[in-house]
């Protein structure tokens, strides 16, 4: 069992290090600042398992100084794996001064370890609150990190219609997972010290590092690289502006007039049809500003932009489930002509706005 232990934890390391590299060298160029964050949070999470390392090797005689650098800066880790996430968010995202506040709990854990590794070394009880210093930060930018997914998944509800590849829906999994790893490994070294759960708990790192890197190697560019459309989209507000505002934007009578021309294109054109539309793609083809636009889906149909363009999408599928010429069709295969990428966002958006799967649709619209 050990030799088995001493493998995964060669992997874990090595692995780690990998998708640290690749996260810095960015082979797909996308989303690039979040990535780098990503690269510098994973190569301080390899650190934990140096020490197995060295044993490991035979290298035994190491200068505890060395120790206790490598262990401050692990503290280091869940912060800047928040920061990635702040980055993939917002990528216009700068450092400041209100950036130092971060710096809080890493001089805490300092102190702490100070006092434990020079002063009181036999005493189990600071031993303990070290590690519950460690559980706090982790689960505080655990929780950070989710809310700021969720915020950016209502964020992109107004200039993407399709969300599946830049929701970070992944990155979430990643932070439950991690975060899970976390207890289990610090309630085993607490409670329990067993060989076998040490080691399942490294095949559960593990799975969890090939998951990130499976996901990292797929990910796509969220904000448009031109500087002027991401600077326009991240600035787009959902909630109502002011009554001055909204006159700057478009008056009420260019709403009406607006709102119809819209209508006129979505009908004529159909640019639903393109599973890649967003928000700057229709503004381009009706001669108005990504801003004007939305300004007219949320005011003039009460709605946001996904929910818009999937409206037509499911208009443009029920007309093919009921055509008589397009029976031979799979349900995919209508996805596909309706404007959706994928048989999953499909099935969700028909099935919200018409309370039917497409086929229950198509078998109740055949029994007619």
């Amino acid at each position: 069992m050990d030799s088995l232990n001493s493998v995964v934890v060669i992997l874990i390391f090595s692995s780690l290090l990998l998708l640290s590299f690749l996260s810095f060298t960015n082979p797909l160029k996308v989303n690039k600042r979040a990535n780098v964050w990503f690269g510098i949070s994973f190569a301080l999470w390899s650190s934990f398992w140096i020490e197995e390392i060295l044993i490991l090797i035979n290298i035994v005689n190491v200068d505890q100084s060395l120790f206790l650098v490598i262990h401050f800066i692990q503290i280091f880790a869940p912060t800047l794996f928040y920061l990635s996430i702040v980055n993939f968010t917002n990528p216009e995202y700068k450092i400041s001064v209100k950036t130092l506040k971060h710096l809080i709990i890493p001089g805490l854990y300092l102190i702490l370890l100070l006092l434990y590794r020079y002063k009181f070394t036999e005493n189990a009880f600071l031993g303990y609150f070290v590690m519950a210093v460690i559980l706090f930060q982790s689960l505080f930018y655990s929780v950070l990190s989710i809310f700021k997914i969720r915020k950016h998944q209502k964020r992109i509800l107004t200039f993407s219609s399709t969300t599946r590849d830049i929701d970070l829906s992944w990155l979430e999994y990643i932070i439950y997972l991690i975060f899970f790893t976390t207890l289990v490994v610090s309630f085993f070294n607490i409670f329990v010290r067993a060989e076998t759960l040490d080691l399942s708990a490294n095949f559960i790192i593990l799975f969890v590092i090939y998951y990130i890197a499976y996901f990292l190697l797929r990910q796509k560019e969220i904000y448009p690289v031109d500087e002027h459309q991401r600077t326009e989209l991240l600035h787009i507000n959902e909630e109502n502006p002011t009554v001055e505002l909204r006159k700057k934007i478009i008056s009420d009578d260019d709403l009406v007039k607006y709102k119809h021309n819209l209508g006129e294109l979505m009908l004529r054109k159909e640019p639903f049809l393109d599973s890649e539309l967003n928000l700057i793609k229709l503004a381009e083809l009706i001669n108005l500003t990504p801003h004007q636009v939305s300004f007219i889906i949320n005011n003039g149909y009460n709605e946001n932009f996904y929910q818009f363009i999937n409206k037509y999408r499911v208009n443009k599928a029920k007309q093919l489930l009921k055509s008589d010429s397009k029976n031979n069709l799979t349900i995919l295969a209508i996805a596909f002509e309706s404007g959706f990428n994928s048989k999953t966002s499909f099935n969700t958006a028909f099935k919200k706005i018409t309370s039917f799967t497409p086929s229950e649709f198509k078998k109740n619209s055949s029994d007619l």
